[in-house]
């Protein structure tokens, strides 16, 4: 069974392009696969693709030749031929035969769901970094398309030496100067990971704490990123407007600072290529102090986009129980009065322990560290986001009574930069406070100035 479904939106830039989902059976339900089909079109829209049509197929049992039946590829060719498409995307992995088969029988370029979003992602990434990353996944991905790549690699090539001995086919040179060029990526990419691992030291030792902000893409993580940083990082309503990291300094309702990190969107069924890739880039969730989960609370696939969003951190070794996870549900303002009032009302009685949705499928943080709603557009719910993190960052901190005399102005200005003055008194010769910091500050300040303290307490 073939529905399909005319989607002309005005002219596009690019080719004339058909998206295609197909339902294994047990992967989707077709409501499900409608929801796929509009985020697929949307990926397409994100590169300026002209979607003619897009239509989701049942398939019950795959084909190894072209996954579909003959007669759905036959009915889809019909479509093709007579709306004068050039482009087919095929939101499924496909594997090479697969692809090359279905270009023979369509006449057209046939792309699959990873080689889509490996085109976005090489559009979009404008840093040194990001662009090594992209094209380390590419290159990943291509090396075991090289049959369907390449129109001349029947032929054999001759010669001596290393450039191509007797008999060496065109796929192997191919093949090996690819691997040459994914070890000399790999060997950027690692001098990259020793970079960031210099500026995440000199943050520690700045006594900088780091939020990292991730999300399925299009869930609001860039706004709220401008919102919280004053930033005007590129936020659009559009799937993986942006892709490169980027990070800013933001001040807590106590004073404190920290750094704010804004990560690559996720989304469901993220190439494994990408995942590995943006290790270096994903580092910075890994090692975050608190990792703020944006969620589009509107959307009607929420749940399922959490999911997608706790799986690949999982990969990263992030778990669903983390302590640090804060889940921020988004748009709030776009929710119907019943429903926002419900939800605040959870926010209003959620503590940095789990809080669970029961009338809220897929909301249940799952032991996650927190729990907030907000509007990133308007602004609404921002500044109990920004005092929930204060308290976070402050659950692991001590109040410490210490002695200073009046003459180490060294020592009271470190300790004013690094604490939380709660009292003050002082005498002809020394300063008493009371204040709140880490442990590890504490540690930092009996290290450089020598000092204990008279007592502390949790």
């Amino acid at each position: 069974m073939i529905d399909i479904i005319t989607d002309i939106d005005g002219f596009r830039r690019g080719d004339r392009a058909l998206v295609v989902v197909p339902i294994l059976r047990g992967e989707r339900t077709h409501r499900e696969a409608q929801d796929v089909r509009q985020e697929a079109v949307g990926l397409a829209e994100a590169i300026q693709l002209e979607v003619v049509q897009s239509g989701v197929v049942t398939v019950n049992s795959p084909v190894p030749a072209t996954l579909m039946g003959k007669g759905q590829v036959a009915q889809f060719g019909e479509l093709i031929a007579q709306e004068q498409i050039t482009l087919v995307i095929v939101d499924h992995t496909l594997s090479p035969v697969q692809q090359r088969n279905l270009e023979k029988d369509w006449k057209c370029k046939v792309i699959d769901r990873t080689g889509l979003i490996l085109d976005i992602f090489g559009a979009r990434a404008r840093t040194k970094e990001g662009q090594l990353q992209v094209e380390l996944a590419s290159l990943s991905y291509q090396k075991s398309r090289l049959v369907r790549s390449w129109t001349h690699l029947e032929r054999q090539r001759g010669g001596f030496g290393f450039l191509g001995g007797p008999g060496e086919s065109q796929l192997e040179i191919d093949r090996r100067l690819i691997n040459h060029r994914i070890s000399k990526l790999k060997e950027e990419l690692t001098q990259v990971r020793r970079t960031r691992g210099l500026q995440r030291e000199a943050r520690v030792r700045a006594e900088h704490p780091t939020i990292a902000l991730v999300g399925y893409t299009n869930a609001g993580k860039s706004s709220l990123f401008n919102r919280l940083t004053g930033a005007d990082v590129m936020a659009k309503d559009m799937l993986f407007a942006t892709l490169d990291p980027t990070m800013r300094g933001i001040k807590l309702p106590s004073g404190r600072e920290a750094v704010l990190s804004d990560t690559v969107g996720f989304i469901s069924d993220l190439p494994t290529h990408l995942i590995e890739a943006f290790r270096a880039t994903l580092e910075e969730v890994q090692l975050a102090d608190i990792i703020l989960h944006v969620r589009d609370i509107t959307h009607p696939e929420s749940g399922a986009q959490k999911e997608a969003v706790l799986n690949i951190l999982a990969e990263l070794g992030v778990g669903h129980n983390d302590k640090r996870l804060i889940e921020v549900m988004n748009k709030i303002d776009l929710l119907p009065p019943d429903e926002r009032e419900n939800l605040e009302r959870y926010a209003d009685r959620s503590t940095d322990d789990a809080v669970l949705l029961e009338h809220h499928e897929g909301m249940a943080p799952e032991g996650a560290g927190g729990f907030a709603s907000i509007s990133a557009m308007n602004g609404e719910g921002i500044e109990a986001l920004l005092q929930l993190l204060d308290r976070k960052l402050s659950a692991s901190r001590k109040v410490y009574e210490i002695e200073v005399p009046l003459t180490d102005g060294a020592a009271l200005s470190w300790l004013h930069a690094h604490g939380k003055v709660l009292k003050i008194r002082d005498t002809k010769t020394k300063s008493h406070l009371s204040l709140e910091m880490s442990a590890a500050d504490y540690g930092r300040y009996q290290s450089r100035f020598g000092r204990k303290a008279d007592k502390h307490e949790s």
